[in-house]
Protein backbone atom coordinates (compact mmCIF):
# COMPACT_ATOMS: atom_id res chain seq x y z
CA UNK A 1 0.00 0.00 0.00
CA UNK A 2 0.94 3.48 -0.67
CA UNK A 3 0.18 6.21 1.36
CA UNK A 4 0.18 10.19 0.18
CA UNK A 5 -0.76 13.14 2.43
CA UNK A 6 -0.89 16.44 1.25
CA UNK A 7 -0.69 19.31 3.10
CA UNK A 8 -2.08 22.84 1.70
CA UNK A 9 -0.84 24.71 4.80
CA UNK A 10 -3.11 26.97 6.17
CA UNK A 11 -5.68 26.56 3.23
CA UNK A 12 -8.78 26.46 5.46
CA UNK A 13 -10.58 30.09 5.97
CA UNK A 14 -13.66 31.64 6.51
CA UNK A 15 -16.52 32.88 4.32
CA UNK A 16 -15.63 36.20 3.05
CA UNK A 17 -17.83 39.12 1.94
CA UNK A 18 -15.26 39.96 -1.53
CA UNK A 19 -16.16 36.23 -2.80
CA UNK A 20 -20.02 36.45 -2.05
CA UNK A 21 -19.68 34.74 1.32
CA UNK A 22 -17.77 31.92 -0.07
CA UNK A 23 -14.19 30.64 1.48
CA UNK A 24 -11.25 30.43 -0.95
CA UNK A 25 -11.53 26.68 -1.14
CA UNK A 26 -15.55 27.40 -2.30
CA UNK A 27 -13.92 30.10 -4.87
CA UNK A 28 -10.93 27.73 -5.90
CA UNK A 29 -11.35 25.07 -8.74
CA UNK A 30 -10.72 22.20 -7.01
CA UNK A 31 -11.40 19.11 -9.88
CA UNK A 32 -9.23 16.52 -8.46
CA UNK A 33 -10.05 17.14 -4.62
CA UNK A 34 -13.78 17.31 -5.57
CA UNK A 35 -13.30 13.90 -7.14
CA UNK A 36 -11.61 12.74 -3.78
CA UNK A 37 -14.26 13.27 -1.97
CA UNK A 38 -17.25 12.29 -4.89
CA UNK A 39 -15.40 8.80 -4.29
CA UNK A 40 -14.08 8.45 -0.80
CA UNK A 41 -14.60 10.20 2.86
CA UNK A 42 -14.62 13.73 3.81
CA UNK A 43 -14.57 14.93 7.66
CA UNK A 44 -13.02 16.78 10.67
CA UNK A 45 -9.90 16.69 12.66
CA UNK A 46 -8.67 18.72 15.01
CA UNK A 47 -4.79 19.49 14.53
CA UNK A 48 -4.21 21.98 17.28
CA UNK A 49 -4.60 20.78 20.64
CA UNK A 50 -7.05 22.55 23.25
CA UNK A 51 -4.94 25.15 24.84
CA UNK A 52 -1.73 24.93 21.92
CA UNK A 53 -0.67 27.58 20.08
CA UNK A 54 -1.89 27.35 16.12
CA UNK A 55 0.88 27.46 15.07
CA UNK A 56 2.71 24.72 11.98
CA UNK A 57 5.09 23.02 14.22
CA UNK A 58 1.59 21.91 16.05
CA UNK A 59 -0.15 21.27 12.99
CA UNK A 60 2.22 19.53 10.83
CA UNK A 61 3.39 17.60 13.80
CA UNK A 62 -0.05 16.29 14.50
CA UNK A 63 -0.28 15.57 11.00
CA UNK A 64 2.06 13.19 11.18
CA UNK A 65 0.80 11.48 13.51
CA UNK A 66 2.38 12.67 16.69
CA UNK A 67 1.05 14.48 19.77
CA UNK A 68 2.00 17.40 20.15
CA UNK A 69 1.51 18.09 23.80
CA UNK A 70 3.68 14.96 24.39
CA UNK A 71 6.50 15.74 21.73
CA UNK A 72 6.81 19.40 21.12
CA UNK A 73 10.44 20.65 22.01
CA UNK A 74 9.76 23.76 20.25
CA UNK A 75 10.13 25.13 16.40
CA UNK A 76 13.63 26.67 16.22
CA UNK A 77 15.06 23.23 17.30
CA UNK A 78 12.68 21.31 14.40
CA UNK A 79 14.46 23.84 11.98
CA UNK A 80 18.06 23.28 13.63
CA UNK A 81 17.49 19.67 12.61
CA UNK A 82 16.46 20.51 9.12
CA UNK A 83 19.43 22.29 8.62
CA UNK A 84 21.30 19.08 10.13
CA UNK A 85 22.45 21.71 12.74
CA UNK A 86 23.15 19.14 16.04
CA UNK A 87 21.65 21.25 19.26
CA UNK A 88 24.28 20.10 22.43
CA UNK A 89 22.15 19.26 25.57
CA UNK A 90 23.36 22.81 26.66
CA UNK A 91 21.71 24.75 23.70
CA UNK A 92 19.09 26.32 22.87
CA UNK A 93 18.01 27.40 19.29
CA UNK A 94 15.41 30.52 18.16
CA UNK A 95 13.91 30.88 15.01
CA UNK A 96 15.08 34.11 13.50
CA UNK A 97 12.83 36.21 11.22
CA UNK A 98 14.73 38.94 9.10
CA UNK A 99 12.00 41.57 9.55
CA UNK A 100 11.02 45.04 8.53
CA UNK A 101 10.16 47.99 11.20
CA UNK A 102 8.92 51.33 10.63
CA UNK A 103 8.22 53.63 13.39
CA UNK A 104 8.30 50.54 15.88
CA UNK A 105 5.91 48.83 14.29
CA UNK A 106 5.65 45.22 12.55
CA UNK A 107 5.71 46.45 8.91
CA UNK A 108 7.04 43.07 7.21
CA UNK A 109 7.51 39.46 9.04
CA UNK A 110 9.44 38.16 5.95
CA UNK A 111 11.27 41.65 4.93
CA UNK A 112 9.67 41.10 1.76
CA UNK A 113 10.06 38.05 1.11
CA UNK A 114 13.78 38.71 0.91
CA UNK A 115 16.47 36.21 -1.15
CA UNK A 116 17.96 33.72 0.22
CA UNK A 117 21.30 34.87 -0.94
CA UNK A 118 20.71 37.98 0.69
CA UNK A 119 19.73 37.06 3.49
CA UNK A 120 22.61 34.71 3.78
CA UNK A 121 25.02 37.75 3.29
CA UNK A 122 22.95 39.81 6.11
CA UNK A 123 23.22 36.98 8.88
CA UNK A 124 27.25 36.79 8.02
CA UNK A 125 27.13 40.11 8.67
CA UNK A 126 25.21 39.49 12.59
CA UNK A 127 27.74 36.93 13.32
CA UNK A 128 30.75 39.59 12.58
CA UNK A 129 28.72 42.06 14.88
CA UNK A 130 26.85 40.33 17.49
CA UNK A 131 28.50 36.60 18.20
CA UNK A 132 30.04 35.38 21.26
CA UNK A 133 31.23 32.43 22.56
CA UNK A 134 27.78 31.65 23.40
CA UNK A 135 25.44 32.82 20.84
CA UNK A 136 25.56 32.73 17.15
CA UNK A 137 23.29 32.52 13.69
CA UNK A 138 22.61 30.33 11.08
CA UNK A 139 21.51 30.69 7.78
CA UNK A 140 18.27 29.35 7.11
CA UNK A 141 16.16 30.11 3.47
CA UNK A 142 14.68 33.81 2.42
CA UNK A 143 13.70 35.60 6.29
CA UNK A 144 13.78 32.08 8.04
CA UNK A 145 16.84 31.79 10.12
CA UNK A 146 17.92 30.66 13.59
CA UNK A 147 20.00 31.99 16.97
CA UNK A 148 21.65 29.25 19.07
CA UNK A 149 22.90 30.30 22.39
CA UNK A 150 24.89 28.13 24.97
CA UNK A 151 23.18 28.22 28.55
CA UNK A 152 23.91 26.31 31.63
CA UNK A 153 20.21 25.83 31.81
CA UNK A 154 18.60 26.02 28.27
CA UNK A 155 15.29 24.63 29.39
CA UNK A 156 14.97 28.04 31.12
CA UNK A 157 14.84 29.61 27.91
CA UNK A 158 11.83 27.49 26.77
CA UNK A 159 9.66 29.68 29.80
CA UNK A 160 10.10 32.72 28.13
CA UNK A 161 6.81 33.81 26.40
CA UNK A 162 7.81 35.24 22.28
CA UNK A 163 5.51 36.38 19.78
CA UNK A 164 5.19 35.03 16.13
CA UNK A 165 5.76 38.11 13.92
CA UNK A 166 3.16 37.46 11.39
CA UNK A 167 0.76 37.55 14.20
CA UNK A 168 1.35 41.38 15.11
CA UNK A 169 1.34 42.76 11.86
CA UNK A 170 0.35 46.33 11.40
CA UNK A 171 1.30 46.65 15.41
CA UNK A 172 3.47 47.78 17.65
CA UNK A 173 5.56 45.41 18.75
CA UNK A 174 6.65 47.01 22.22
CA UNK A 175 3.97 45.19 24.10
CA UNK A 176 5.37 41.56 22.19
CA UNK A 177 8.54 41.61 22.98
CA UNK A 178 10.10 38.77 24.76
CA UNK A 179 9.14 38.45 28.48
CA UNK A 180 10.32 36.25 31.39
CA UNK A 181 13.76 34.67 32.20
CA UNK A 182 16.13 35.85 29.87
CA UNK A 183 14.10 38.40 28.01
CA UNK A 184 15.99 41.38 28.69
CA UNK A 185 19.22 39.55 26.83
CA UNK A 186 17.28 38.56 24.08
CA UNK A 187 15.40 41.86 23.87
CA UNK A 188 19.26 43.38 23.46
CA UNK A 189 20.02 41.35 20.81
CA UNK A 190 17.09 42.15 18.85
CA UNK A 191 17.92 45.64 19.55
CA UNK A 192 21.35 45.91 18.68
CA UNK A 193 20.49 43.96 15.01
CA UNK A 194 19.03 47.07 14.29
CA UNK A 195 21.90 49.26 14.22
CA UNK A 196 24.10 45.98 12.15
CA UNK A 197 21.33 46.04 9.60
CA UNK A 198 19.94 49.49 9.32
CA UNK A 199 22.72 50.78 6.51
CA UNK A 200 24.06 47.54 5.41
CA UNK A 201 24.30 48.02 1.38
CA UNK A 202 22.13 45.28 0.94
CA UNK A 203 19.41 47.28 2.81
CA UNK A 204 20.41 50.53 1.28
CA UNK A 205 19.71 48.66 -2.44
CA UNK A 206 16.06 47.52 -1.36
CA UNK A 207 15.32 50.75 -0.46
CA UNK A 208 16.34 52.58 -3.49
CA UNK A 209 14.07 49.67 -4.92
CA UNK A 210 11.40 50.25 -3.00
CA UNK A 211 11.33 46.92 -1.32
CA UNK A 212 11.42 46.42 2.29
CA UNK A 213 14.22 46.50 3.83
CA UNK A 214 15.43 43.71 6.60
CA UNK A 215 16.56 46.17 9.54
CA UNK A 216 15.96 43.50 12.76
CA UNK A 217 15.68 40.28 13.69
CA UNK A 218 12.79 38.97 15.63
CA UNK A 219 13.26 35.92 17.62
CA UNK A 220 10.63 33.58 18.89
CA UNK A 221 9.58 29.66 18.78
CA UNK A 222 12.72 29.06 21.70
CA UNK A 223 13.44 25.32 21.46
CA UNK A 224 15.97 22.40 22.69
CA UNK A 225 16.89 18.83 21.13
CA UNK A 226 13.93 17.09 20.12
CA UNK A 227 13.60 13.28 20.84
CA UNK A 228 10.70 11.89 18.89
CA UNK A 229 9.97 7.79 18.50
CA UNK A 230 10.48 6.90 14.46
CA UNK A 231 8.27 7.20 12.09
CA UNK A 232 8.74 3.39 10.91
CA UNK A 233 8.50 2.34 14.27
CA UNK A 234 5.13 4.00 15.10
CA UNK A 235 3.74 3.32 12.02
CA UNK A 236 5.16 0.43 10.27
CA UNK A 237 5.93 2.60 6.57
CA UNK A 238 9.46 3.64 5.24
CA UNK A 239 8.63 7.67 4.28
CA UNK A 240 10.07 10.77 3.02
CA UNK A 241 8.29 14.41 3.31
CA UNK A 242 8.51 17.10 0.61
CA UNK A 243 8.65 20.62 1.83
CA UNK A 244 10.05 24.07 1.22
CA UNK A 245 10.12 25.09 4.63
CA UNK A 246 13.10 24.14 7.14
CA UNK A 247 10.51 23.43 9.97
CA UNK A 248 8.33 20.35 8.48
CA UNK A 249 11.51 19.35 7.13
CA UNK A 250 12.57 19.06 10.54
CA UNK A 251 9.92 17.25 11.86
CA UNK A 252 10.49 15.28 8.88
CA UNK A 253 13.99 14.29 9.63
CA UNK A 254 13.63 13.89 13.55
CA UNK A 255 10.98 10.73 12.91
CA UNK A 256 13.14 9.58 9.98
CA UNK A 257 11.30 10.32 7.38
CA UNK A 258 14.01 11.45 4.11
CA UNK A 259 14.26 14.87 3.17
CA UNK A 260 13.07 15.03 -0.61
CA UNK A 261 14.93 17.75 -2.14
CA UNK A 262 13.10 19.37 -5.45
CA UNK A 263 14.27 21.96 -7.92
CA UNK A 264 12.89 25.18 -7.60
CA UNK A 265 10.83 24.40 -4.37
CA UNK A 266 10.70 28.44 -2.59
CA UNK A 267 8.14 28.23 0.20
CA UNK A 268 6.05 30.85 -1.61
CA UNK A 269 3.30 31.79 -4.52
CA UNK A 270 6.19 30.67 -7.26
CA UNK A 271 7.19 27.45 -6.04
CA UNK A 272 7.61 23.99 -8.10
CA UNK A 273 3.95 22.68 -7.73
CA UNK A 274 4.25 20.13 -10.47
CA UNK A 275 7.54 19.15 -8.91
CA UNK A 276 6.27 18.11 -5.80
CA UNK A 277 4.14 16.16 -7.39
CA UNK A 278 6.70 13.89 -9.39
CA UNK A 279 9.56 13.53 -7.31
CA UNK A 280 6.95 12.15 -4.69
CA UNK A 281 5.67 9.80 -7.35
CA UNK A 282 9.22 8.80 -7.63
CA UNK A 283 9.73 8.49 -4.41
CA UNK A 284 7.13 6.24 -3.69
CA UNK A 285 8.45 3.51 -6.25
CA UNK A 286 10.64 2.69 -3.01
CA UNK A 287 9.16 4.29 -0.01
CA UNK A 288 5.40 3.37 1.54
CA UNK A 289 4.61 6.78 2.52
CA UNK A 290 5.37 10.33 1.26
CA UNK A 291 4.15 13.66 2.93
CA UNK A 292 4.16 16.91 0.68
CA UNK A 293 3.46 20.29 2.45
CA UNK A 294 2.67 23.61 0.24
CA UNK A 295 3.46 26.65 1.90
CA UNK A 296 1.76 28.78 -0.29
CA UNK A 297 -1.91 29.33 0.82
CA UNK A 298 -0.48 30.54 4.13
CA UNK A 299 1.63 32.96 2.79
CA UNK A 300 -1.37 33.92 1.27
CA UNK A 301 -3.33 34.41 4.16
CA UNK A 302 -0.33 35.96 6.05
CA UNK A 303 -0.45 38.52 3.50
CA UNK A 304 -4.31 38.64 3.09
CA UNK A 305 -3.91 38.09 -0.52
CA UNK A 306 -7.55 36.22 -1.80
CA UNK A 307 -6.46 36.36 -5.33
CA UNK A 308 -3.14 34.78 -4.05
CA UNK A 309 -4.65 32.47 -1.68
CA UNK A 310 -7.23 30.95 -4.66
CA UNK A 311 -4.50 30.70 -7.47
CA UNK A 312 -2.45 28.84 -4.92
CA UNK A 313 -5.07 25.94 -3.88
CA UNK A 314 -5.75 26.18 -7.91
CA UNK A 315 -2.20 25.15 -8.56
CA UNK A 316 -2.72 22.63 -5.44
CA UNK A 317 -5.67 20.85 -7.48
CA UNK A 318 -4.51 20.64 -10.56
CA UNK A 319 -0.39 20.18 -10.28
CA UNK A 320 -0.20 18.18 -7.31
CA UNK A 321 -3.21 16.54 -6.30
CA UNK A 322 -4.33 16.10 -10.23
CA UNK A 323 -1.02 14.72 -11.45
CA UNK A 324 -0.83 11.77 -8.39
CA UNK A 325 -4.27 10.98 -8.74
CA UNK A 326 -3.72 10.15 -12.68
CA UNK A 327 -1.48 7.98 -11.66
CA UNK A 328 -3.07 5.72 -9.67
CA UNK A 329 -6.52 3.58 -10.78
CA UNK A 330 -9.26 3.02 -8.07
CA UNK A 331 -8.28 -0.57 -7.99
CA UNK A 332 -4.14 0.57 -6.59
CA UNK A 333 -3.28 -0.30 -3.47
CA UNK A 334 -2.89 3.68 -2.41
CA UNK A 335 -4.44 5.87 -0.19
CA UNK A 336 -4.54 9.48 -0.95
CA UNK A 337 -5.39 12.62 1.93
CA UNK A 338 -5.49 15.89 1.61
CA UNK A 339 -6.33 18.32 4.59
CA UNK A 340 -4.55 21.68 5.90
CA UNK A 341 -2.30 21.51 9.11
CA UNK A 342 -4.42 24.62 10.12
CA UNK A 343 -6.80 27.47 9.63
CA UNK A 344 -4.77 30.79 8.28
CA UNK A 345 -8.00 33.21 7.70
CA UNK A 346 -7.23 36.18 5.18
CA UNK A 347 -9.68 38.45 7.48
CA UNK A 348 -7.45 37.22 10.52
CA UNK A 349 -3.69 36.94 8.48
CA UNK A 350 -2.98 34.73 11.12
CA UNK A 351 -3.75 30.92 12.58
CA UNK A 352 -6.70 29.75 14.06
CA UNK A 353 -7.01 26.39 16.38
CA UNK A 354 -10.48 25.71 14.33
CA UNK A 355 -11.10 21.95 13.49
CA UNK A 356 -9.92 21.36 9.78
CA UNK A 357 -11.30 19.61 6.70
CA UNK A 358 -10.06 16.38 5.50
CA UNK A 359 -10.59 14.12 2.36
CA UNK A 360 -9.48 10.78 2.18
CA UNK A 361 -9.93 8.40 -1.05
CA UNK A 362 -8.27 5.12 -2.13
CA UNK A 363 -8.49 1.49 -1.38
CA UNK A 364 -11.10 0.47 1.48
CA UNK A 365 -11.52 4.17 1.89
CA UNK A 366 -15.65 4.12 1.98
CA UNK A 367 -17.27 6.65 -0.08
CA UNK A 368 -19.80 8.86 2.43
CA UNK A 369 -22.17 10.09 -0.04
CA UNK A 370 -20.03 13.59 -0.39
CA UNK A 371 -20.25 15.45 -3.64
CA UNK A 372 -17.26 17.99 -2.74
CA UNK A 373 -14.07 19.39 -0.38
CA UNK A 374 -14.74 22.39 1.52
CA UNK A 375 -15.00 23.10 4.52
CA UNK A 376 -19.19 23.39 4.83
CA UNK A 377 -19.53 19.93 3.16
CA UNK A 378 -16.49 18.62 5.76
CA UNK A 379 -18.40 20.09 8.93
CA UNK A 380 -21.22 19.02 7.29
CA UNK A 381 -19.94 15.00 7.55
CA UNK A 382 -20.12 12.59 10.36
CA UNK A 383 -16.39 11.32 10.40
CA UNK A 384 -14.61 13.54 13.15
CA UNK A 385 -11.18 13.15 14.69
CA UNK A 386 -10.07 14.67 18.04
CA UNK A 387 -6.36 14.67 17.22
CA UNK A 388 -3.72 13.91 14.11
CA UNK A 389 -2.46 10.89 15.74
CA UNK A 390 -6.54 9.28 15.67
CA UNK A 391 -6.60 10.36 11.89
CA UNK A 392 -2.65 8.64 10.97
CA UNK A 393 -4.20 5.52 12.50
CA UNK A 394 -7.15 5.75 10.66
CA UNK A 395 -5.34 6.67 7.28
CA UNK A 396 -2.70 3.51 7.56
CA UNK A 397 -4.57 1.18 8.98
CA UNK A 398 -4.23 -1.59 6.61
CA UNK A 399 -8.07 -2.97 7.18
CA UNK A 400 -10.78 0.18 7.43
Amino acid sequence: MKYIVIVPDGMADNPIPALGGKTPLEAARRTNMDFLAKNGSVGVVRTIPEGMAAGSDVGNMSLLGYDPRKYLAGRAALEAASMDLQLSLDEVAFRTNLVTIFDNVMEDYSAGHIKTKEAAVLVEELNKSLSTKDIRFVAGKSYRHLAVIKSSDPQNYLKLKTTPPHDILGKEIGAFLPKGMHSEDIIKLMEQSKEVLKSHPINQVRIDLKENPANMIWLWGQGVKPTLPSFKEKYGLDGGIISAVDLVNGIGKTIGLEIIKVPGITGYYDTNYLGKAEYALSALKKKDFVFIHIEAPDEAGHNGDIRAKIEAIEQIDKNIVGTILNHFSETDDVRIMVLPDHQTPIELRTHTDKPVGVVLWGKNIPHDGGEEFTEKSAEEKELRFDNGEDLMNYFTKKHL
